[in-house]
């Protein structure tokens, strides 16, 4: 067995009043009791817009709208070591679309999850599905309270059989008893006692009860309905007490105000076992069937009830075999003449009590905390299975475990007749925000990387089309690139910024040195030769390195151009000039601040140390690569790119979020030049690291690649990742395939080293 000592629950927590905190508290209870020099924690949701004094089992709270909280709450979870968590899942109670937020938590986390879900949905919707799945990914083990709960995990979820356990909901240990005693102490005596208790909300079908009232009088007179519960506090929020109100005033419409007692009141759970010892009859009403767990049933039910209740999915399970009595949703007359036949017949009333006492001893705290003692062992050793099955990034290289195939199917799609779009929802192109120079350039980089060794060239007319709006992109005006383009051809600006500039001369260059078409090559060279001069006069750092980056392949396709080779060296000085401005003991870098595409300046450095022979540019991109790798590091040792939350703030620890492929694409390239510097594994193995981002090794676990189509989702937020899938991240993603795959046949040997060209 796994010695747990250690055990965090997540979830709603008393005071807070509703079923989940109760649960999640009388579940903490139970485990915490069970074991000697156990540690245990509530990590508690509170809702937005509430404070609760909360015991001081709880260790730390979550306010559901705070993505910070969510993230803080998993640092506090790794720093105490907790070996298991126990998650309790309810819509409604996270915060983020269809409850995401959670994820932010659950993706950092270095322990085995268990997830409890009070609701398993027959037709969630897309978010609700997305956000399901990626939590039964991130759990060793999921918990379900009936056995419908597992058949709709299998059938609409897809979740192996072995990930799922039920567990029924737990009841307190409490006597069989007759109910006069109780009756008494509340002030019933002598009547006919029919109870429903938890929130008072729509849904629970106390209406349908009322209906039912007259018939039941008829042949119990002394019969009363107590409704015992506080009026949902979403509900009082939205409404304040109207829903209470039209219930006093159906009472008082069909006659029955005398009978139907309202008990405005969230108890403690001593009193409320008092409540239902002194009911005849216990009813759910419900009118809802997709309800998989109630624990108002199962306490009732534990404690021997009479039931009569809708076939909810839970009661239908708990109540079957004569445990319970059962009636179709909205039925006043159906459940009156039940409710009326239970009060009339004590055989009939005890021998359903009795059944249900009996088969309900399985379901006892201290039985359910046995249940989850050892889904909890099962969990931490296959977690520690799953942790040591891990795949090193660096078997991609290895012959079982080779690169994914290069698949442009995706990519294609995005293409028109005009260029490739910038933009798409999910995966259909975006026409209404047109295309961009940026783009374009970098698919025809993809084009040029398509055609090295290994590799199935792009069709041609595709890369005639990227050439065309490079082509168009020249402003012969202004000797500058405009960048954006809308949907309908008009350019909307006249030149474009110097990043975009350099970019296109960076792809410039490399057409001119590796294209397939001889006549391409040639106006490549010569349109970089025409856009070169201007460059010298940028003053954006980034501009500075795609120029070197198109410069290295420029140099060797037109030998003998001397402002090429001054430019060269110009901006390379220039680069180390701000590194040495800059540079620190902790901030190894050329700026105040991280911002987008940050390998490509050590990158281009690397390059340009190593073409002319300059060891002081190697190792000055060495270095700062070296540093950046280390800030794009998550504590788990996985690789994370600079959010774009932190670019530009000063000397500081880049943010986590939101991460783009970008980044990554990069920082393969800069460290594939850094590998072919001088040859040091540690650079191999950081660029696989990399990109084993693009397929889950990430702070979310979760994989932004279809390997079938090619296509890449646009990064990753806290909670999610975005599901839109443009021209940037699908391009990002096949230069850094095409950069993978470089090293995987140089690793082999059965290539000799490709031009740089991403």
């Amino acid at each position: 067995m796994v010695a747990l000592n250690r055990i965090a629950f997540i979830g709603n927590s008393l005071p807070r009043r509703c079923g989940i905190a109760t649960f999640t508290t009388d579940l903490h209870r139970a485990i915490a009791t069970s074991r000697e020099d156990l540690e245990t924690v509530i990590v508690a949701m509170t809702d937005h817009g509430n404070a609760y004094e909360y015991p001081s089992t709880v260790g730390f709270q979550i306010n559901d709208d705070c993505l910070q909280d969510y993230i803080g709450a998993a640092e506090f979870l790794n720093g105490r070591q907790f070996e298991a968590v126990s998650l309790q899942h309810e819509f409604g109670i996270f915060g983020g679309p269809s409850g995401s937020h959670i994820m932010a938590l659950l993706s950092r986390l270095t322990m085995p999850i268990v997830t409890t879900l009070h609701t398993v949905l027959s037709e969630p919707t897309r978010g609700q599905r997305d956000v399901i799945g990626r939590i039964v990914e991130a759990s060793s083990k999921v918990v379900v309270m009936a056995e419908k709960g597992r058949e709709l995990l299998r059938s609409v979820y897809h979740i192996p059989d072995e990930q799922i356990e039920v567990i029924p909901h737990g009841i307190p240990e409490f006597a069989f008893v007759e109910p006069e005693m109780a009756k008494a102490k509340f002030g019933f005596s002598n009547r006919a006692v029919i109870l429903t208790f938890g929130l008072l909300s729509p849904n629970k079908g106390i209406e349908v009860m009322i209906d039912a009232m007259p018939s039941i009088l008829k042949t119990r007179p002394d019969a009363v309905y107590v409704v015992l519960g506080a009026t949902h506090p979403n509900l009082v929020r939205d409404q304040g007490e109207a829903y209470r109100e039209s219930l006093l005033a159906r009472a008082r419409k069909v006659g029955v105000a005398d009978h139907v007692v309202f008990l405005d009141r969230f108890v403690d759970q001593t009193t409320l076992l008092d409540f239902i010892s002194m009911s005849d009859v216990y009813v759910t009403p419900y009118l809802n069937e997709a309800q998989m767990t109630s624990g108002t049933l199962a306490y009732s039910f534990g404690l021997g009830k009479a039931v009569v209740s809708t076939p909810y999915w839970h009661a239908r399970e708990l109540l079957a075999d004569g445990r319970g009595i059962l009636v179709p949703f909205g039925d006043c007359a159906a459940i009156g003449a039940e409710i009326a036949k239970l009060l009339t017949n004590d055989v009939l009333r005890q021998a359903i009590r009795k059944r249900a006492y009996s088969s309900s001893r399985s379901m006892t705290w201290e039985r359910i905390a046995e249940r989850y003692w050892s889904t909890f062992e099962i969990s931490g050793r296959r977690h520690r299975i799953k942790v040591i099955a891990r795949p090193d990034p660096s078997t991609l290289l290895r012959d079982s475990h080779a690169p994914p195939e290069m698949r442009i199917d995706h990519f294609v799609s995005m293409c028109d007749d005009t260029g490739l779009f910038q933009h798409a929802v999910h995966c259909v192109p975006d026409r209404s925000h047109g295309y961009c120079v940026d783009d374009n350039a970098r698919a025809l980089l993809l084009a040029c990387a398509l055609n090295n060794p290994g590799e199935q060239r792009m069709p041609e007319v595709l890369t005639a089309r990227f050439a065309a709006f490079v082509q168009h992109a020249w402003n012969p005006d202004t000797r500058r690139f405009r960048n954006f383009m809308g949907f309908d051809r008009h350019w909307l600006e006249h030149s474009g910024s110097e990043d975009s500039h350099g970019r296109t001369l960076w792809a410039l260059g490399v057409c001119a040195l590796t294209d397939a078409n001889p006549s391409r090559r040639t106006w490549a060279a010569w349109l970089f030769a025409e856009a070169m001069p201007i460059a010298e006069s940028f003053r954006s750092p980034r501009a500075w390195a795609f120029v070197l980056l198109g410069l290295d392949a420029y140099c060797p396709a037109v030998t003998g151009d001397v402002r090429a080779v001054k430019l060269r060296r110009l901006l390379a000085d220039r680069l180390i000039s701000i590194f040495d401005a800059v540079n620190t003991k902790d901030w190894v870098w050329f700026e105040e601040s991280l911002a987008y595409d940050n390998a490509r300046l050590p990158q281009a450095l690397i390059i340009t140390g190593m073409a002319t022979r300059t060891p002081g540019y190697v190792e000055t991109g060495l270095n700062s690569l070296r540093w950046l790798m280390q800030q794009q590091t998550s504590a788990s040792g996985q690789f994370r790119p600079v959010g774009t939350v932190g670019f530009g703030e000063a000397r500081r620890s880049p943010q986590a979020f939101d991460q783009q492929p970008l980044e990554a694409a990069a920082t393969i390239a800069a460290c594939f030049a850094a590998w072919r510097a001088g040859r040091d594994l540690v650079w191999k193995a950081e660029a696989t690291r990399a990109f084993a981002w693009f397929f889950g090794s990430n702070d979310l676990s979760v994989s932004l690649v279809d390997p079938e189509t090619g296509s890449c989702r646009d990064g990753l937020h806290p909670d999610r990742p975005n599901e839109n899938q443009g021209g940037e991240s699908v391009v990002s993603y096949l230069l850094g395939l095409s950069e993978i795959r470089q090293i995987a046949q140089m690793t082999e040997g059965r290539a000799k080293p490709a031009p740089l060209v991403a």
